[in-house]
């Protein structure tokens, strides 16, 4: 788990009906006016500022760009999320002393963890009105950690605010969404998610939209999709083998091919960051060789138990993401044997998608629809990922031939 100290000095003051949704540090926060207006309500003189806040939404939406939108907007020095003042820039920057975020590459946040966060939220600001405390995967503790955070939620200093982020308040302990004003996202459309790729990142107005199109309103996944070289056609490939598969005896290659790609994708990103993690131990311990002293072994114990946490995680949203894009696959098969006249998402592969739709009935399809979504809640819950993905691939070169 990383903690980056983001504080400003500023007043609350109310940033009342002046500005649009995309105002100041609200312009990354797309296709979530609704929200928007809750949260700047909250800081007008006629709304209350709760201490504590849930902010959900599903993957891509923008939780934490949202949370971190807020906390600029209660650190800001005019009231009103300005973007420019010193506050809001450092907040946005991961530079402000009074605005703390947490995440984790891992699979869960430890107890120990938490408690460092807890201590934190008892300080007063350093030198803004609030300290803020964003943790951007709350759904990622386990009952004893709501423990641990339950009691810092339900009496918090007076100038603490909390925001949790999770998929959903069913995530979170009931002792803890109970405690808090719950923010509920949508997901965006695809239109404005191909506008933030143009205005913010300077992608080409073509492949904004094949890629806002492609991630379904995952804006994270559309920016990669823009930016990585490959990953559009690597993702249009999947499709037409997933389209393509004949008999059980393919669906099983097609299955370890697939788990070994996202092992090796996962196993290269963590090892990169377990290497950046053990170099800045050792120098932060005045270590110059790789030789440990025992005193300090246990730590770099951990430091590679992490590492493989971390890769597990990784290989988990690797796979969900191919997971999701089958949905889509098969979704789109699915409206063309309904005929809804509705717009495909994966347009690259329109012919594949039509002789599928031909070599099923809809009944079917809805069934594979559902078994995606069990094999996605068999991986999250430690089935191995091979056997999870086999059975699926199995299913559908079975069900569409």
């Amino acid at each position: 788990m990383t903690a980056t100290g983001l504080g400003g000095a500023g007043s609350t003051q109310a940033p009342g009906d002046m500005a649009d949704p995309g105002f100041g540090v609200w312009a990354d926060v797309v296709g979530q006016d609704s929200a928007v207006a809750q949260f700047r309500r909250s800081t007008s003189p006629q709304g209350s500022l709760a201490q504590a806040w849930l902010i959900t939404g599903p993957p891509g939406s923008g939780r934490s760009t949202a949370a971190r939108a807020f906390a600029a907007t209660l650190q800001c020095e005019t009231g009103t999320g300005c973007g420019q003042c010193r506050a809001c820039r450092t907040v946005l920057a991961n530079t402000h002393p009074d605005v703390t975020v947490v995440a984790t590459d891992k699979l869960s946040i430890a107890k120990e963890e938490v408690r460092g966060l807890v201590m934190t939220a008892q300080r007063a600001p350093a030198t803004g009105r609030h300290r803020v405390l964003i943790v951007e995967d709350a759904d990622r503790m386990s009952a004893g950690t709501f423990n641990v955070l339950l009691k810092s939620i339900e009496e918090p200093p007076p100038s603490t605010v909390w925001m949790l982020c999770a998929p959903s308040a069913e995530d979170l302990a009931p002792t803890i969404r109970s405690r808090c004003r719950l923010v509920t996202l949508a997901v965006p459309s695809s239109e404005v998610v191909a506008e933030l790729l143009r205005r913010r990142d300077g992608v080409e107005a073509n492949l904004a939209v094949r890629s806002a199109r492609a991630a379904q309103g995952h804006i994270g996944l559309a920016l990669r999709y823009a930016t990585q070289e490959g990953a559009l056609a690597a993702r249009e490939d999947s499709a037409r083998t997933l389209l393509n598969l004949r008999g059980a005896g393919q669906a099983v290659l097609a299955a370890q091919g697939l788990v070994d790609r996202a092992t090796a994708e996962a196993k290269e990103h963590a090892d990169a960051v377990a290497t950046e993690e053990k170099e800045r131990f050792l120098r932060s311990a005045g270590i110059d060789d790789a030789k440990v002293p025992p005193s300090l072994r246990a730590q770099v114990r951990q430091l590679e138990e992490d590492a493989k946490r971390r890769q597990t995680r990784l290989v988990r949203d690797v796979l969900d993401r191919y997971l999701l894009d089958a949905h889509s696959v098969l979704r789109d098969v699915l409206s063309h044997q309904l005929g809804t006249g509705s717009e495909l998402v994966n347009v690259e592969v329109a012919g594949e998608i039509e002789q599928a739709a031909a070599g099923a009935a809809a009944k079917t399809t809805l069934g594979l629809l559902e078994a995606i979504q069990v094999a996605r809640d068999r991986i999250s819950g430690n089935v191995p990922p091979l056997l999870a993905i086999e059975a699926l691939l199995s299913r559908i070169a079975v069900s569409l031939h």
